[in-house]
């Protein structure tokens, strides 16, 4: 493999990120870059979120977005929420999307999280599985989603 970094996103991984996302979720609408330029700014520079990226030989092949999260309850220690994780089908099982995962649990706790979430829609067992091995406890808590209709 190719010189790898994992690291915060730039303005420039744009193009990479979206060109992962059509892995996560084929069915969703293409976006034009320059689109949603400015969405991407604001989750660069809001200061509450961070997506990370791996990077290899200049390509990215795997990402996810932590959401660091104020909060009033647990001594005022915010929460973290990680989504959108996704590794190039070329790319699997070579421990880059844990890597990812691990830059952002590291920078959680350095924000002094007292929790990330992670939810995933997936059911497939090799999926729960590789969240489990990552670290997330499968049963320590229900989630409940719900969405716009």
């Amino acid at each position: 493999m190719s010189e790898l970094e994992i690291r915060p996103a730039t303005p420039a991984d744009l193009r990479g990120v979206l060109s992962l996302y059509r892995q996560l979720n084929p069915d969703d609408p293409v976006l034009d870059p320059a689109a949603v330029q400015s969405v991407w700014e604001a989750l660069l520079t809001c200061g509450l979120t961070t997506p990370f990226v791996a990077d290899v030989g200049g390509r990215l092949v795997s990402s996810c977005t932590l959401a660091i999260v104020p909060n009033l309850s647990r001594g005022a220690r915010p929460y973290g929420v990680i989504e959108n994780v996704v590794t190039d089908a070329a790319h699997r099982q070579r421990g880059l999307g844990r890597a990812v995962l691990h830059a952002a649990l590291a920078k959680a706790w350095a924000a002094n999280c007292y929790k990330v979430l992670l939810a995933t829609g997936s059911k497939r067992d090799s999926t729960l599985r590789f969240y489990q091995d990552a670290g997330f406890e499968r049963d320590a808590k229900t989630y409940f989603e719900i969405r716009r209709p």
